[in-house]
């Protein structure tokens, strides 16, 4: 590197191909992710993808833009409910059943006699 500006442009360069790579693990993603597209067009996709193709990723994108959103949509959705559910599962355990799990890791020696006495006394609170 000569000057500072070789330096610059290095950079620059470096963060091109990073924005470059985010964009290409986002489109692997919609890709297999899509139910609608059948195989053989994920792997033309996929090799034009992987192939130096100038403006292939560009072409996802403008083809399947909306797609994307949709099922990217979709999936937080779906993460979000079963959280939730999971939440709710968990969280749906009545006193006599928590105190029941502390007693039964009392008895397997897991815990101590002080800590089942808190974990009751928080279950009873």
């Amino acid at each position: 590197m000569s000057n500072i500006w070789d330096f610059a442009w290095l950079i620059i360069e470096a963060f091109m191909f990073i924005v470059y790579l985010f964009v290409l693990f986002h489109i692997f993603g919609d890709l297999f992710r899509n139910q609608e597209m059948s195989g053989i067009r994920k792997a033309i996709w996929v090799i034009g993808l992987i192939l130096p193709v100038p403006f292939v990723a560009l072409i996802y994108i403008l083809c399947h833009g909306r797609g994307m959103a949709q099922r990217q949509q979709q999936m937080l959705e779906r993460m979000k409910s079963d959280t939730d559910s999971y939440i709710r599962q968990v969280a749906a355990k009545s006193p006599a059943e928590q105190i029941s799990d502390a007693k039964a890791l009392l008895d397997a020696g897991t815990i101590s006699a002080d800590e089942f006495a808190k974990l009751k006394a928080k279950a009873l609170a």
